[in-house]
């Protein structure tokens, strides 16, 4: 090992392991010049070079980081032990999920205490179709004996042939989404592969042994291949390549099983191509040619195709159309488009038909009786929820699963009779150590914005709360690529409730919670909103006297960790501290780059910085490029080494920078995962808890609860 890099490390190690009168010293990293030209400007990013993944000087660094938060926070070892087996008692750690038919049998997952990862099952259903408790179980994939001698894995695609033999897997091991693709013969157990690598999506024929999948790029992570594979013989056969690098591509079946579909899809133009699931020698077909600007997706039932489109509908419609004769002059309106309402997916049964839609932020289902043609819609009891398709996979259902929770209701799957519409509660999941929801309460507010739009914010918190401004407020957020935060229940969020501490959501714009116009208003030109809309909220909620802002703690992750970094520099002096999980915050140098994942793909939510209107408004808000020199609130930064989605010398040069400038004495704390581990952290659930509780308790600590 060269002298030089001994010496650097030894002096790293020094440095994050000293106490200083202050405590411990945090490691500095070395600054190199290194030039880019953007348009025309010369910019000098002197920690450009921790980029260098196979270089030690990096990874003595990083190390240095991890033991210089390990110093900082020794401390809160007691802490965090005792809460995370504070999380850990709420939870039910030997369960069985709710099975689900599939044919002729029902398939569920349970967990083992002790075991970090869950066994994938199934029983022979009864003669008459019911589940059926005694018949034997068979365990078609048991993870934990998988992941033996791993640190990480991840499970992909899981999926059955129509003949109930073949079962189809993917995994990564390393984090970096890089799934192989495996078969395993259900009748001997005897395991295949891996038959392909870099697989993103896969879909059996129905004759279960010809299988197409599609694969990524090598270096963009780009879903761009499309494969077709005969398992009793022959090798993988490519296709169709997608060309344009705006667009990706996924493959999915329809409900009834009788068509393959392959997606392409950029962020403001979709495409669909089709083909008979009981023809797989047979070629794709275009079901409408891609149109700028045009959204669409199918489903099929009937000898219909049932289209979901933005065509005259920015929240979508839903159409049908003839197999024979697609075009859309042979459209037939179901569902017409509403102003105020998203329609967000279509379930085709036999004898039924399901939307999902969306409206002022809730979650809705409403069910078409095809020989009645008649609409219901499904009833919810509470004022602020969330609901999603449960898993219905029988095309000849008449109850539709799904599954309901709030921020204080614990996650409970229902099946819903969609000729009554009358609901049965299969299983609530349990929360030990006698959780009521009735001690606490979940509302929704609305908060104004600077331009006078109203932000929703979903609220949960214990009662008997004073707002009188003292209480502690977590605030969460997110905003990007019209994704919507739901509010969902979580079990180790209970420790912050009881605690005193208020929660908050802020469904900010760049989400989808108000249509496919909150997330325009928050992209692009207008991606100022989302930040903007977040400092509004945490004004209203100071305001409002919910808390203060030396009380009000901020989280987000990925595009969310956009949104910590851009928050901060803006109003520094609104926020107490800081949870930045692997944040997306050295946006120009990102999107200036085509050759890495996700870039070029994603120039239509961001921009493209190669335009010089796009290069200057992303630059004005990049948290990285607009880092200061003034004080900051206390920040805790997260990551892995082998995160994908947002590379972790982002984390890592913002961290490094930012000591540079802050002029404060607030902790600046960077926790990287060296092991494998992916864009959500560890893959096992007690190490995902275990990370849950030290970061939940470092952000207590910073509004003075230790205990």
């Amino acid at each position: 090992m060269p002298t030089r890099f001994l010496c650097l490390l030894a002096a790293l190690v020094s440095l994050s392991g000293n106490l200083s009168a202050q405590g411990p010293v945090p490691p500095v990293a070395k600054q190199v010049a290194h030039i880019s030209v953007w348009h025309g400007e010369k910019v000098n990013d002197p920690w450009f070079w921790l980029r260098e993944k196979s270089n030690p000087e990096v990874t003595a660094y990083l190390n240095a980081e991890n033991a210089y938060t390990a110093a900082m926070t020794e401390g809160l070892k007691p802490f965090t032990e005792a809460l995370y087996q504070e999380m850990l008692g709420r939870l039910k750690q030997t369960d069985l999920s709710v099975p689900t038919r599939r044919g002729a049998f029902y398939y569920y997952a349970r967990t083992e205490e002790g075991k970090q990862y869950p066994i994938q099952c199934r029983r022979r259903a009864a003669k008459d179709g019911a589940y059926d408790g005694q018949a034997p179980e068979a365990v078609l994939l048991d993870q934990n004996e998988l992941a033996k001698g791993l640190k990480f894995l991840s499970l992909g695609g899981f999926s059955v042939s129509d003949d109930d033999r073949t079962l189809l897997f993917t995994t990564d091991v390393t984090g970096y989404r890089q799934y192989r693709l495996f078969a395993k013969d259900l009748a001997t157990g005897n395991l295949s592969g891996p038959l392909a690598e870099r697989v993103t999506s896969m879909a059996w024929s129905a004759d279960s042994h010809h299988l197409f999948f599609v694969t990524e790029d090598a270096v963009t992570k780009r879903s761009n291949q499309l494969w077709r594979l005969d398992l009793q013989g022959g090798s993988p056969e490519r296709l169709f390549e997608e060309k344009d690098e705006l667009y990706q591509m996924d493959l999915s079946r329809t409900k009834d099983r009788k068509y393959l579909l392959l997606h392409l899809q950029s962020t403001d133009t979709w495409e669909t191509r089709y083909l008979p699931s009981d023809a797989p020698l047979g070629a794709f077909q275009v079901f409408l040619a891609r149109e700028k600007g045009h959204k669409y997706d199918l489903e099929h039932r009937g000898g219909l195709f049932y289209i979901r489109t933005n065509r005259g509908a920015k929240n979508f419609r839903l159409v049908t159309a003839p197999v024979a004769t697609p075009a859309p002059e042979h459209w037939t309106e179901l569902v017409p488009p509403r102003p105020d309402v998203l329609l967000e997916g279509v379930e085709p049964f036999r004898d039924f038909l399901v939307v999902r839609e969306k409206s002022r932020g809730l979650d809705r289902f409403r069910i078409y009786d095809a020989g009645a043609k008649t609409w219901r819609e499904v009833a919810f009891p509470e004022s602020v929820y969330a609901a999603f398709p449960g898993g219905t996979p029988e095309f000849t259902a008449t109850a539709f699963r799904l599954n309901y929770q709030s921020m204080v209701t614990p996650a409970s799957i229902y099946d819903c009779d969609m000729a009554s519409g009358r609901q049965t509660l299969l299983k609530q999941t349990e929360v030990l150590g006698g959780y009521d929801r009735a001690h606490y309460v979940t509302e929704r507010l609305w908060a104004p914005a600077r331009d006078g739009v109203k932000v929703p914010l979903s609220v949960v918190y214990k009662k008997g709360l004073k707002r009188d401004g003292r209480a502690p407020l977590f605030l969460y957020g997110y905003g990007s690529y019209g994704i919507g935060m739901a509010p969902t229940f979580s079990s180790p969020r209970l420790s912050l409730l009881d605690r005193g501490v208020v929660y908050v959501i802020a469904h900010i714009r760049g989400g989808n919670e108000l249509g496919e116009g909150w997330h325009d208003d928050g992209m692009l030109m207008k991606k100022m909103n989302t930040f903007t809309d977040f400092i509004d909220a945490a004004e209203f909620l100071v305001q409002e006297k919910w808390t203060a802002p030396e009380r009000l703690v901020i989280e987000g992750g990925s595009a969310g960790g956009l949104l910590m970094g851009a928050v901060t520099n803006l109003r520094p002096d609104l926020f107490k501290a800081v949870h930045a999980a692997v944040p997306f915050v050295d946006v120009m140098n990102t999107e200036l780059d085509a050759t890495l994942p996700g870039t070029v793909e994603e120039w239509l939510e961001w921009g493209n910085p190669h335009e010089k209107a796009a290069f200057d408004y992303m630059r004005a808000y990049s948290p990285y490029d607009n880092l200061a020199k003034q004080a900051y609130p206390a920040i805790l930064v997260t990551t892995s080494l082998n995160d994908s989605q947002v590379m972790y010398w982002e984390p890592a040069k913002y961290v490094a920078k930012l000591r540079t400038l802050k002029t404060d004495r607030n902790p600046l704390l960077l926790k990287i995962k060296m092991d494998p581990a992916g864009h959500g952290g560890a893959s096992g659930r007690y190490d995902a808890l275990k990370d849950k509780a030290f970061e939940t308790v470092w952000m207590l600590g910073q509004v003075g609860i230790t205990k």
